[in-house]
């Protein structure tokens, strides 16, 4: 599994409806070589889930076999060219020599129409209309072969959706949202060891003070909660070990 936020150890994986979904719909994408999108607000998951699925298709352990899979992450606005030479850069595992567009074009095109592998494109908020464009053309042509995801964060779907001819090609998407408050007590036992036993008032003070459902809220609570607890001898959270962590955690507002 990936690593959880801030290294945190002995975390399980929370694997709820949301993480299910991810694994299905991005077998469901390999399957049909489709397009499908993953977003929501930051910290609640997606990338983490996307990530468990991707370590799967490479190891071979998921019910589709060994599957060849590509992430491409991009600083803010970058150009067709740039996408194209990092996209053959990472088929390929070196630079392009010829860096006009149309020749990466011709060349991805060419080494996409082999066995089907799965593109992720993650923080796709970033991507702009034409990069967009260029995708979908890839995509698209009668040779490629491959499955395109786009994960993104904050106004990731708002940027997606705005595209009418990649919004009419999205074949599955999953928004991530918080954890559901009356799901969190029962969840969040099986998160750590620290809340084994813990009564759900002190769990749901401290999704209400400081989490909001948000798991990356959750695992820097619970790196500061255990370190208190290892610090005082406890052997799980109590309400003073939480009031503590409130206080190194900037007072329980995030």
């Amino acid at each position: 599994m990936p690593t959880h936020f801030t290294n945190l150890t002995d975390a399980a994986t929370l694997e709820t409806d949301q993480f299910t979904l991810a694994r299905r719909i991005i077998g469901d994408l390999i399957d049909h070589l489709a397009t499908g999108v993953v977003h929501g607000c930051a910290g609640t998951g997606k990338t983490f889930a996307v990530q468990a699925v991707l370590e799967d298709l490479r190891a071979g352990t998921g019910p589709r076999g060994r599957t060849a899979a590509l992430t491409l992450t991009f600083t803010s606005k970058p150009t067709m060219r740039l996408v194209a030479e990092e996209l053959l850069k990472a088929l390929t595992g070196s630079a392009p020599r010829n860096r006009s567009r149309f020749y990466l074009i011709a060349a991805l095109i060419d080494l996409l129409t082999g066995p089907p592998r799965l593109l992720v494109i993650d923080e796709a908020q970033r991507m702009n209309s034409d990069c967009l464009e260029q995708l979908r053309h890839l995509h698209d042509h009668p040779d490629t072969r491959f499955a395109l995801l786009y994960v993104g964060g904050d106004g990731c779907w708002e940027v997606l959706s705005r595209e009418p001819m990649l919004r009419s090609r999205v074949f599955r998407r999953l928004p991530f949202k918080p954890l559901d408050r009356a799901e969190v007590p029962a969840l969040i036992r099986r998160y750590h060891p620290i809340y084994h036993g813990v009564a759900d008032e002190l769990l749901l003070d401290v999704d209400d003070t400081y989490a909001h459902g948000t798991l990356r809220d959750w695992a820097a609570f619970t790196h500061t909660a255990a370190d208190l607890c290892r610090e005082s001898g406890r052997a799980g959270v109590d309400a003073a070990i939480a009031a503590n962590a409130y206080t190194l955690l900037g007072g329980g507002v995030s």
